[in-house]
């Protein structure tokens, strides 16, 4: 007797971008990136997977050179989740290692430095979010940033 194995088709399980924080390369010179899983709860990663999360106006705070939260990302309410809904705003755990804080705790205690999520993304079906040290931009720095994106658009045209 021939025995036949199926094998289920298994799809192969990639990064899948969900959000990006546009504004933070034009506000922020990016320095240094992290990637660092988030503590969500059970509707908020379903709404994280279908796309419905803002990172506008979020920032990562360091308590105590002990722990990193994830502030003011604001992530939709999931629909059929009715009554068990969770807070859409409410400050998210971020898991990183002890030497990961700490580098980053002495990083930001240098004037003008901040932390900013750049992106947030599915790895293997788990939420992660990038994480940058990143330092304000000055008005003239800006306006480089706005000339330059002009001008390649210019040249892309005379191109065309």
């Amino acid at each position: 007797m021939i025995v036949k194995i199926l094998y289920a088709k298994i799809k192969p399980m990639g990064e899948k971008i969900v959000a990006t924080n546009r504004k933070a390369k034009f506000e922020y010179f990016i320095l240094e990136t992290f990637e660092a899983g988030i503590v969500l709860k059970g509707t908020e990663i379903k709404s994280v997977r279908a796309g419905q999360i803002s990172l506008a106006d979020a920032y990562v705070q360091i308590n105590d050179g002990k722990e990193a939260w994830l502030m003011n990302a604001h992530i939709a309410p999931y629909d059929p989740a009715n009554r068990y809904n969770h807070d859409p705003l409410r400050p998210r755990k971020l898991l990183l290692n002890k030497r990961e804080i700490r580098n980053i705790w002495n990083s930001i205690r240098l004037k003008g430095m901040t932390i900013i999520p750049t992106k947030v993304y599915l790895s293997h079906g788990l939420a992660k979010v990038e994480i940058g040290i990143a330092k304000g931009k000055k008005l003239y720095d800006k306006r480089e940033a706005i000339a330059k994106r002009d001008a390649d658009r210019e040249r892309a045209r005379r191109d065309e």
